[in-house]
């Protein structure tokens, strides 16, 4: 059996395995790297060391073809999202991680978020500190020259302006109805509507893969490892000493998990670092009592207000479905930004649409075509969701989104066995504030439908009658029926000063009671950003690597 230290790149033992090749690890792989580490990045889906390697399904900006549950790049976890709503939730799995399926929304947590992390005891995490992390990160095709970002980092970052019905309508819709313009949605200004910040370039879906590794990959330092899962961290004298794969133990001098907010906290459970009562009930020797790990996790809850076109509208070629978005504050909410409200150009089903097997593989058809791997994964949906998606096939959407939850979930460890999937409690709306919240932004979404604006191209909205949508118990109902997640998980494995018993881990994001381990990925947020977290997770990646070498 070939030593795994003496894969092909480098030699000797590693400075630093890091577990998952997504968002945060490549970026956290390649800064080590660039330091003088010597990096064994494993990862348990394919590794495509070239950009174009990488199939057309996760290349192509244009689609979520990738997203739906089955697909050989993702995993699918069984969510519950409330006590009666199950849902598949997608992950990425193949180096690039989600940022290789996802909707490319490269949107930066606004600064008030990360002053709240460290109003709570997480000084090195404020706006401020992070700041640098992301301009490092990103080449900004509109704003690059600016103060507050970059003009050569590895993620494009890109802003579509179209000349579209819809845009138009929604961008007179909300100056009607007094919103601010908001140009520049990762300038920290004030919430409104505007462009969203995108990472594709040329109609590619830009992952941190290709960012990050692709041009490291002659280095002697880093090696990569693809279809390699990991089962536990490997723990002797108190020191994090390796992590078990199939192939054996790879030993490293420290140990990081990046593997995401599902994955990483159930190795660190795996591994005998969880609830002490939680780990016992499961099989598993408890090396450290951490009861943060898996608690009260925060999350996206979202839904559609959908609506008929009055025509025929351009179905916009090679372009993503998604690009502009409303965002602003519940009423007495106290928040600066907890609504979002996003247009899309495209119904559902072309939306998933995988372009490189044709329009015989969109939508729900697809996952209906396709393996029993993904019948077993839409076991988790709702048999209503599934149908009125495809009874309103030809509808268009306006997404709501909750982007700061007062509901918290909670992943719990169900078995020792690694391939036993961990149970998802989302626990959406049990907060009143979050119901009410809701419902406002659903009324909001309605309000847009009616404006003068949107009236040449609104035959009607559909599924939500107006007795439902002015009766607040009826509305709370069919919020619940509809209800849908962003998959924006956050928080398993939370930052947090000593006096925190439920952080995880510390502001360097070390493991509390166990040397030589660390997480590094949207696990350790302390509340999930209020605006989708896929340019934070990356920034996650750069600032762990500041810490890490002092650079």
């Amino acid at each position: 059996m070939t030593d795994p230290r003496t894969a092909a790149g480098t030699a000797g033992p590693w400075d630093v395995v890091v577990v998952g090749a997504g968002s945060s690890g490549c970026a956290l792989a390649a800064r080590l790297v660039d330091a003088g580490r010597r990096v064994l990045l494993l990862e348990a889906g394919a590794d495509h060391p070239r950009p174009a390697d990488f199939p057309v399904s996760l290349r192509d900006a244009a689609t979520l073809g990738a997203a739906i549950p089955g697909h050989p790049a993702t995993w699918t976890y069984a969510a519950q999202l409330a006590e009666d709503v199950s849902y598949p939730v997608v992950r990425g799995r193949v180096v690039g991680g989600s940022s290789a399926v996802n909707g490319t929304y490269f949107v930066r947590g606004t600064p008030a978020d990360f002053d709240g992390w460290a109003a709570a005891g997480n000084d090195l995490w404020s706006a401020a500190a992070v700041l640098p992390a992301f301009r490092r990160s990103e080449t900004d095709t509109d704003f690059g020259d600016g103060p507050g970002h970059g003009a050569d980092g590895p993620m494009p970052v890109t802003r579509l302006r179209l000349d579209h019905p819809v845009t138009d309508a929604f961008a007179a819709a909300c100056d009607a109805l007094g919103f601010p313009a908001e140009p520049d949605k990762n300038g920290g200004g004030t919430p409104g509507h505007g462009p969203i910040p995108l990472n594709v370039r040329n109609g590619v879906r830009v992952n941190t893969a290709m960012a990050y590794l692709s041009p490291r990959r002659g280095s002697g330092l880093l090696t990569v490892r693809g279809d390699t899962p990991v089962s536990r961290v490997v723990v002797e004298g108190g020191r994090a000493v390796g992590v078990q794969t199939p192939d054996g133990v790879v030993r490293a001098d420290e140990v990081v998990l990046a593997a995401g907010a599902v994955a990483s906290p159930h190795l660190l459970m795996l591994s005998g670092i969880g609830p002490a009562a939680q780990l016992r009930a499961a099989g598993v020797p408890v090396l450290v009592d951490a009861p943060g790990v898996g608690a009260d996790f925060s999350d996206h809850p979202d839904l559609y207000v959908t609506w008929q076109p009055s025509r025929r509208l351009p179905m916009p070629r090679g372009l993503l479905p998604l690009a502009t978005a409303l965002n602003t504050a519940a009423e007495g909410s106290g928040a600066t930004a907890d609504l979002e409200v996003m247009p899309w150009l495209k119904p559902f089903r072309k939306v998933l649409l995988d372009r490189s097997q044709g329009p015989a593989l969109a939508g729900v058809g697809a996952a209906l075509r396709r393996s029993a791997g993904t019948l077993r994964a839409l076991r988790g949906a709702s048999l209503y969701r599934v149908l009125d998606q495809a009874r309103r096939r030809d509808d268009l959407y306006l997404a709501v989104a909750l982007q700061q939850e007062a509901s918290r979930g909670r992943l719990t460890l169900t078995s020792a066995d690694p391939l036993v999937q961990p149970r998802l409690e989302h626990r959406y709306l049990t907060e009143e504030s979050d119901r009410r919240r809701l419902r406002e932004g659903v009324r909001l979404a309605a309000e847009l439908l009616r404006t003068a604006a949107f009236a040449p191209l609104v035959a009607e909205r559909t599924g939500l009658p107006e007795e439902v949508l002015t009766d607040d118990r009826e509305l709370d109902r069919w919020t619940r029926r509809h209800l849908a997640t962003a998959i924006h998980l956050a928080g398993t494995a939370r930052m947090g000063p000593d006096s925190d018993p439920g952080a995880v881990v510390d502001q360097h994001l070390r493991v509390r009671g166990v040397d030589g381990l660390r997480v590094v990925d949207t696990s350790v947020m302390p509340q999930v950003t209020s605006r989708g977290p896929a340019a934070t997770a990356v920034m996650i990646g750069e600032r762990a690597a500041e810490l890490m070498t002092g650079r």
